[in-house]
């Protein structure tokens, strides 16, 4: 899967997007201010960066200009704040930032900010000469009004579930649970039902996956006929 620095203050949204992240196979790193993330990003390129823009020592959009200005904005960075305006929001955009993510984040709006990073990753490195490294990359606004998974001009599918909250008070194993409970409804609609394809799709095999989706309350037996 792949490598996601995650750079906010708060301890607790980094251990629980570590969880989410981690739990659906993907390499998480953690850094707590801006300076940590620079020594992060020092080390290595990851393919995607989830940034906080208040921070106590350097704020996101500084660093992100920073990042740009030396060269070293070369992956998708995904925005994170509670508190940013509009102009602060268009300003990343400018800078190079992929998206924004309104906090409390949504579980289906992380999740489809992630992919679509990461779909833009494989893309750049697939075809560097299609996107220029000092290029701003589209910015799309992830807040109460539902954007696309893709690129293409088709309109996002709507689920059934509602978007659930990162909810920071309440125990991490019931946080979990409602991510995971989330996490499969969405793709069991993305695919029609299709536990095979889920299956397939999150690298679980699918025995296990029909165990996971009956604990979680998931009805499975009905999306049989699919597969």
């Amino acid at each position: 899967m792949a490598n996601i620095l995650v750079v906010d203050d708060e301890h607790g949204i980094r251990d629980l997007l570590f969880e989410i992240l981690n739990d659906v196979g993907h390499q998480v790193e953690l850094a707590e201010n801006a300076a940590q993330a620079r020594e992060v990003r020092n080390r290595g390129c990851p393919d995607l960066v989830l940034l906080d823009i208040w921070m106590p020592d350097t704020d996101g959009v500084s660093l992100l200009k920073e990042w740009a200005g030396n060269g070293q904005l070369t992956m998708p960075v995904v925005m994170m704040s509670g508190h940013a305006t509009i102009e602060t929001a268009v300003e990343a955009t400018k800078l190079g930032a992929l998206s924004f993510l309104e906090k409390p984040i949504t579980l289906q709006k992380l999740m489809q900010a992630v992919d679509v990073g990461l779909k833009k990753a494989v893309l750049k490195a697939a075809a560097p000469h299609l996107v220029k490294a000092h290029q701003p990359l589209t910015m799309s606004v992830l807040t109460s009004v539902p954007m696309p998974a893709t690129d293409s001009h088709e309109p996002a599918p709507q689920h059934r579930n509602p978007d659930l909250l990162l909810r920071l008070d309440q125990p991490l194993r019931e946080a979990k649970e409602a991510f995971d409970k989330a996490y499969f409804s969405y793709h069991l609609e993305i695919e029609n039902g299709s536990v095979a394809k889920v299956a397939e799709k999150t690298g679980i095999e699918r025995t296990h996956l029909y165990r996971k989706l009956k604990q979680l309350g998931i009805d499975a037996v009905r999306n049989k006929h699919h597969d």
